[in-house]
Order: C-alpha cells, then sequence, then structure tokens
C-alpha cells in the first residue's frame, strides 16, 4: 500500500520547518526566524509505532499576500492540502489566534480533508494550557498543544495523525486492485500524456505544449489482450533552476508517491533533448524505489537517422544511467503511434520479471558455478566463505547471501554473482536486491571454498 502523506501546513514563522526537522530526525529544512524562508516543500520519510508516512513541509500561507513568493508559496500550500491524506495545521502560541489563522482555517474545512490542530512553542503545559484553549475558536477540532523546539508533545500529536490513517480492511480493499500499475514519469513536455492518450485512443488526459500542464497523477485503466493495466501519469519535474521551483517540489512529491504505487515506471526521454542529468535524478526515484524499469526514448520520428543512432543514443543512455543498466529501452513516438503497441509486452516481460522466484536449489547451482569460475576474495589471509543463497521475496527480487564474514565480501563480488544471476535467469528491466548475512559454521554448499 502507498505511504500516507502528511503536510505541515500554516502561517510563515510559526516553526513548520522546525516541527519538520524533529520529525525527519536530521535538519532537512532551513530553521530561520525569518518568515518565507521555507520556499520550496521538502518531504521526508517518516515511522511512527511502525507506520511509515511521508512528510511534507510546505511555505507558510498569507491568505491575502499580493507579494509574488509569498502568493507563490500559498499556491505551493494548496497543493499540499489537495496532495494530502492528513494535514497538521500548525499554529503559534506566543502571537494567539490571528486573521490568518482563521483564513487558513477556512481553506482547511473547504478541502474536506482530515486535520489536527497543533499549537506550537508551549513551552510549560501548566503556564499555557489556558492560552491553548483560544485556538478552540478556530473551530476546527481540539488544538494539540507542542514545543517542537523541546520536543514535547510530539507523540501526541502523531497519535492524532495516525488515527486518520486506514485501517487493515481498507488496505486489503486497496490490495485487491490486481491490474498491472504503471508510473509514467519524466520531466515536463517529453510527452507523457500524450503516450496515454495513443495508447486509450482518446483524450482522457490533458496535452499542452506547456510543461508543467498535468500537476496531478492521474489513474486510466486500459484493458489491452485481456490484461488490465492501471497507468498513472504523473506531473513532471524541472530542474531546480526553473521559473516556479517551490511546484516543483510538489511535483515531485507527486511523482514519489506515483513511483510508490505502481510496479513497472515507463521514464520518458525526449529524443530531441537527450538524456540529461534531470532524467537521471527522476531515474533514481524508480531505482531507489526498486521498481521495474523502461526507458521510453519519445519523439523519435523526429530524428534524422543512420545506421548507428539508435546504437550511440543507447550508449548515451547507459552512460548517463549507468546505476540502473537492467532498464530495458524502447524507441517510441506518441504521435505516430511507431512501436507504441511493444510498450504492452515489454511492460508484461518487466513485471513477470519483477515478480519471478527462483527455487533456492536452483540458485544454489549458479551460485556454484560461479565460485568455481571466479574464487572468492580474501583479506590478510582470511578467505570468504559463501555458504548459499536463498530468494526471501519478490518486488523487486530479493536475496540472501550467507557467509562467513561480511567484511570480506567486497561490494564487486557481489556485483559478479548478480550478473551470473541475471545470465542465468535474465531478470530484464527489474533491479535485483542482495543482502548480506553473517552464519557461523560449515554449512556451506557442496564443492564450495574446500
Amino acid at each position: 500500500m502507498r505511504k500516507q502523506i502528511v503536510a505541515v501546513v500554516g502561517r510563515p514563522n510559526v516553526g513548520k520547518s522546525t516541527l519538520f526537522n524533529v520529525l525527519a530526525g536530521k535538519r532537512i529544512s532551513i530553521v530561520e526566524d525569518t518568515p518565507g524562508v521555507t520556499r520550496d516543500r521538502i518531504y521526508a520519510d517518516v515511522e511512527w509505532l511502525g507506520r511509515v508516512f511521508t512528510l511534507i513541509d510546505t511555505g507558510g500561507i498569507e491568505p491575502d499576500s499580493k507579494d509574488v513568493i509569498l502568493s507563490q508559496m500559498r499556491e505551493q500550500a494548496q497543493m499540499a492540502i489537495d496532495t494530502a491524506d492528513v494535514i497538521i495545521f500548525l499554529c503559534d502560541l506566543k502571537q494567539g489566534v490571528t486573521d490568518a489563522d482563521a483564513q487558513v482555517a477556512d481553506m482547511l474545512r473547504r478541502s474536506g480533508k482530515p486535520v489536527v490542530l497543533t499549537v506550537n512553542k508551549v513551552d510549560s503545559y501548566k503556564r499555557d494550557s489556558l492560552d491553548v484553549y483560544e485556538f478552540y475558536n478556530l473551530g476546527i477540532g481540539d488544538p494539540v498543544p507542542i514545543s517542537a523546539a523541546n520536543m514535547q508533545g510530539i507523540g501526541d500529536m502523531l497519535e492524532a495523525v495516525a488515527e486518520h490513517f486506514p485501517d487493515e480492511k481498507e488496505i486489503r480493499e486497496e490490495e485487491e486492485d490486481d491490474s498491472i500499475k504503471v508510473a509514467v514519469i519524466g520531466k515536463p513536455n517529453v510527452g507523457k500524456s500524450s503516450i496515454i492518450n495513443r495508447l486509450i485512443g482518446e483524450n482522457r488526459l490533458i496535452v499542452s505544449d506547456v510543461a508543467g500542464t498535468t500537476r496531478d497523477a492521474i489513474d486510466t485503466k486500459i484493458i489491452h489482450a485481456g490484461q488490465e493495466y492501471t497507468f498513472i501519469d504523473t506531473a513532471g519535474i524541472r530542474r531546480h533552476n526553473k521559473i516556479k521551483e517551490n511546484l516543483e517540489q510538489y511535483m515531485l512529491v507527486r511523482t514519489v508517491t506515483a513511483v510508490e504505487r505502481a510496479s513497472v515506471c515507463v521514464l520518458v526521454i525526449n529524443a530531441e533533448e537527450g538524456v540529461t542529468e534531470q532524467d537521471a535524478k527522476i531515474a533514481g526515484i524508480a531505482h531507489d524505489n526498486g521498481k521495474a524499469v523502461i526507458i521510453a526514448v519519445n519523439k523519435w520520428d523526429l530524428i534524422e537517422k543512420d545506421n548507428h543512432t539508435v546504437g550511440k543514443f543507447t550508449e548515451k543512455i547507459r552512460q548517463t544511467l549507468a546505476f540502473m543498466p537492467y532498464a530495458e529501452i524502447l524507441f517510441i513516438s506518441a504521435q505516430t503511434g511507431q512501436r507504441l503497441v511493444k510498450l504492452y509486452d515489454m511492460i508484461d516481460a518487466v513485471y513477470q520479471n519483477h515478480s519471478m522466484r527462483v527455487a533456492t536449489g536452483v540458485l544454489n547451482e549458479i551460485l556454484m558455478q560461479a565460485l568455481v569460475m571466479q574464487q572468492p576474495p580474501s583479506d590478510r589471509g582470511r578467505v570468504l566463505k559463501v555458504y548459499y543463497m536463498t530468494q526471501v521475496s519478490v518486488c523487486p527480487p530479493t536475496f540472501v547471501i550467507f557467509v562467513n564474514d561480511k567484511k570480506l565480501m567486497h561490494f564487486s563480488y557481489t556485483r559478479y554473482i548478480e550478473n551470473q544471476v541475471r545470465a542465468a535467469f535474465g531478470f530484464a528491466g527489474t533491479p535485483l536486491r542482495f543482502i548480506i548475512r553473517e552464519r557461523k559454521g560449515d554449512n556451506s554448499i557442496k564443492g564450495n571454498n574446500k
């Protein structure tokens, strides 16, 4: 199930970034006593009592401000409200209830989202308790008193937040959807929406030449050859030096959550621009989340070609995206439909690989052959012993290798074993994960390290 999204919103300078840093466990947001410092939305994963959720820090809301930056921050915060499953509405005890607080409360009421009213800077519960009651006037629920700076009351606030998370029944209902979920990701204006429109044969999504048209992730269900697919069209991500950088952070959060929901990610690259560092950053989101990946090079019909064009472009992709050599590559055109139908076959293939499970006996036959072909490394006379390997999960395929000493298992030897596993079983399009564990005793595979 996808992580819940919790947004921290409120006026400038009420302590949103301080609270965000406390919950995230590290100093991510800039903390200063100047209103409007947090112009970007920052996000981080937070764990509370076994539940992991995505926390979004936002710029402060100035409801009536005509200042350009503050108005963009207001738009940013509104998008965070639209995106969030639960909202922490942070107020400042020292300043009391202000007109701006009341206007923000009205915004939150109209959103219909669950809101946890939180009053910050409550340094002494005995001394400040009466002042907290003033915030009942906002009409948005019971105020939870905290001190972000002193880390007091945080548990009570998180308990109130977690009460709004879905229960096990809702989780099961969400997981019952057995369609193949495909997130279409990439920079703005590379043709993500056009690809989906071409696949379904009708204009179900907005298609525009204006970069950043699609700000929300949109689900489109398609049935092809008896198989149901859910295509998630995501907002594009621009480089940080572009205009309205804060809105791009919102798009990034939407892309992250879309990737988390998907099994397969189609990274769309503009053939005219070539593969860029920004493409690599977006690809990294899918890679870090362990998703199967297809690189779709769109607008291929606009490229002048010779016998070496495909090879050169492929080589450039492999160089820039060197961290995901497993990704499949397909050259397409959303405009003409060139090779687009092949996308279904490729999605099916990488989805099967992403959920492939290999029997332990067969896996260890490959491992034994690998150990014979290239002896395990040693250090100062101590030799690495590899006992056996087993697959412990899928999506992505994850393997545990038991050894005598983890320190002797150099990453290059792990990569060598991965290459041997891929050579034997394919696993095209999906990352593989390897966990190294120590095991005492000589439970080695027959013939290993004798």
